[in-house]
């Protein structure tokens, strides 16, 4: 993994509308835009980052690039992706929304055998507040810290950021995996990340309703995860959610075997056996993102003690 100001990223899509609005703002927090990638236009320069039609042409022109940030239409994900796996990019962040979900099996079939990080889709990305900014976080809202914050949902990370930053508790990184149904990285593969990184002292974990992301991830920090982790978990008084059908995925991003999900689908992604499964674990459970800062503040003075 390697996310810091010198790190080089393109922005595929960076004449989009949402491309020309967060390439200039990631590049003014200091994150080193390399350049901009639209396909078959004729503008060659976006608020001074050098747009090409190829990501070949970008890389012959900057040398490597580390991490690409992709926000073309949803139908053209795949074709961005792999044009950037072909061009030897290895981190990946798809800010877009509504990719098809046979274009990510296929997407993330390519990129497990590049060894390939992908975040995302329908990711705000992520921050390591001070150094780089590769997403849609507001900036105004982070400050450097202890705190690794990890999340499903854009928002939240958004709100509950600003709640730790208001408390005087910064951030080592944060970051959204994605809403979307198939996402490229796993909760349970950022607690790693983060369990090793050494500016993180504790861990904040948002949680919501639907998948069995939560549970799983609750799982593994009672066997893997040394780092302290506080949980939040949005929508706890809402209803059951349907079960969402993951058949056609690979084995290795089936949130949990197909059969079992079959079997358990009564109760499957309720707020009951997400908050179950923390409880087991011993990872306290914030009520609301205001309280999120409280429970940080009780898990530091302890592990400082």
């Amino acid at each position: 993994m390697k996310f810091n100001p010198k790190s080089k990223v393109i922005v595929q899509g960076i004449l989009e509308p949402l491309g020309q609005i967060y390439a200039p703002q990631m590049k003014a927090y200091g994150t080193n835009v390399v350049a901009g990638i639209s396909p078959g236009g004729e503008q060659t320069e976006w608020q001074g980052i050098p747009v090409f039609d190829l990501v070949e042409q970008a890389i012959a022109a900057n040398g490597p690039v580390d991490t690409t940030v992709i926000l073309t239409p949803p139908y053209d994900v795949l074709d961005a992706a792999l044009e950037a796996l072909t061009a030897g990019i290895r981190q990946i962040i798809i800010l877009s929304q509504g990719v098809p979900p046979m274009d990510m099996v296929r997407l993330l079939r390519r990129a497990e055998k590049l060894e390939t990080l992908i975040v995302g889709p329908n990711s705000p990305g992520l921050i390591v507040p001070g150094q780089v900014l590769l997403g849609t976080h507001p900036p105004a809202w982070y400050q450097p810290g202890p705190v690794g914050l990890l999340s499903r949902s854009g928002t939240l990370t958004y709100e509950v950021a600003r709640e730790l930053t208001q408390a005087g508790l910064g951030q080592s990184i944060a970051l959204g995996i994605g809403g979307s149904p198939l996402v490229g990285s796993s909760l349970s593969q950022w607690l790693q990340i983060l369990d090793e990184d050494e500016q993180t002292e504790v861990i904040v974990l948002i949680g919501e309703l639907g998948t069995d992301q939560e549970e799983l991830a609750a799982e593994y920090i009672a066997e893997a995860i040394d780092t302290p982790v506080v949980a939040y978990l949005a929508g706890q008084s809402l209803p059951t959610l349907p079960l969402p059908s993951e058949a056609l995925l690979p084995p290795q991003h089936r949130i949990m075997p197909f059969s079992l999900r079959t079997a358990s689908a009564v109760d499957f992604g309720t707020p009951t056996r997400k908050l179950a499964a923390f409880k087991q674990a011993k990872i306290p459970v914030a009520q609301s993102p205001a309280q999120v800062p409280e429970w940080v503040k009780k898990v530091l003075k302890k592990k400082r003690a």
